[in-house]
């Protein structure tokens, strides 16, 4: 049997090699897919399969192996270690490295969401990408107002504001001139958060899963959508913890002999899906319906802790309402 490991960057390093670790092919290619795929010809019958490091651009690679007919897996960098007294490393060694661990039985992987719907989740990061960049200038034209007149304006009236509303504030010029050039930003974008609103939500809102998601407190259709969609398949996660470990809502420590010996990658896991959790319990009356925990902690001075929990459970939550399709338990939840 051979297997092949491959380095993509704005290149890509292609590593074929055989049982005993012996490098047939080393061979550094443009990104160009019938290159690649030529490359691999010649070793198709007997290649067990195609690791891709996951990269910032596999999406191209990955898709182009597998309509070629290739077994293709993507591997999970961070959870892979090289023995750090190694004195050289490069590209070629990392790909020979990748083709090693499938060898061995020890790839550890990464899921690889169907085209459609990563398209549709990248969509939903496309979403979350404008709304803090909206933030952003909101931020800055509370600051103005804030500096100037030293009163705030809430986000909903600086949503509200126009040209003529800032001319009529009675602002210096310099001082207009700058916030006009927040509030057309605002604006602008404003209205590509809209038209992606309504593309996910007619692509998404007849699904079950979308649905039952919704019946957990403080999840509207958007975040019902990014959690659907950065969640994939349930069947991938073993268990709920596994789950709630993928959604950043575990401690990451390591302890022996009951005590702590260090911390672990905090940053294993799905931004957004922890993104969305918290987002959902920023609403207001949102903490009342969940009194047992965050009435505990927040007496405490713990309000981070306390939302970090509430978190905790949405997560776990989601999980079973995905995986048994039924709708949002709070007895079962907050038991």
């Amino acid at each position: 049997m051979k297997f092949c490991g491959i380095d993509p960057s704005n290149n890509s390093v292609v590593v074929v090699t055989d049982e005993t670790d012996r490098v047939l092919v080393s061979r550094r290619c443009p990104n160009e897919l019938p290159i690649i795929i030529g490359l691999l010809e010649p070793h198709r019958a007997e290649l067990l399969g195609v690791v891709v490091e996951s990269t910032y651009n596999w999406y191209w690679l990955i898709d182009g192996l597998k309509a070629a007919g290739f077994e293709v897996k993507l591997a999970n960098p961070v959870a892979m270690k090289r023995y750090d007294g190694l004195k050289h490393s490069d590209d070629k060694d990392d790909a020979a490295f990748l083709a090693h661990l499938l060898r061995l039985g020890i790839l550890p992987t990464g899921y690889i969401h169907p085209p459609q719907e990563r398209a549709l989740r990248d969509l939903a990061r496309k979403r979350i990408q404008l709304v803090r960049s909206r933030t952003q200038h909101i931020l800055a034209v509370e600051n103005i107002m804030a500096r100037q007149f030293g009163q705030r304006l809430s986000c909903n009236e600086v949503k509200g504001l126009s040209a003529t509303s800032v001319d009529r504030l009675g602002l210096p010029t310099d001082v207009a001139l700058a916030m006009k050039a927040n509030v057309a930003i605002i604006q602008t974008v404003q209205a590509q958060i809209d038209f992606l609103e309504e593309r996910l939500l007619h692509e998404v809102s007849l699904r079950p899963a979308v649905s039952l998601l919704k019946t957990m407190p403080g999840i509207g259709e958007v975040l019902a959508t990014v959690i659907m969609l950065e969640t994939g398949d349930i069947e991938r996660f073993a268990d709920v913890g596994n789950f709630a470990s993928y959604a950043r809502c575990v401690k990451s420590a390591h302890y022996s002999n009951g005590k702590k010996k260090g911390e672990g990658n905090t940053k294993n896991g799905n931004a957004y899906l922890i993104w969305a959790f918290i987002e959902g319990l920023i609403l207001p009356g949102v903490s009342v319906t969940m009194p047992n925990v965050f009435s505990r902690k927040e007496s405490q001075d713990q309000c981070v802790v306390a939302t970090k929990a509430l978190a905790h459970k949405l997560a776990r939550a989601s999980y079973h309402i995905l995986k048994e399709k039924q709708p949002f338990d709070a007895k079962r939840c907050f038991a």
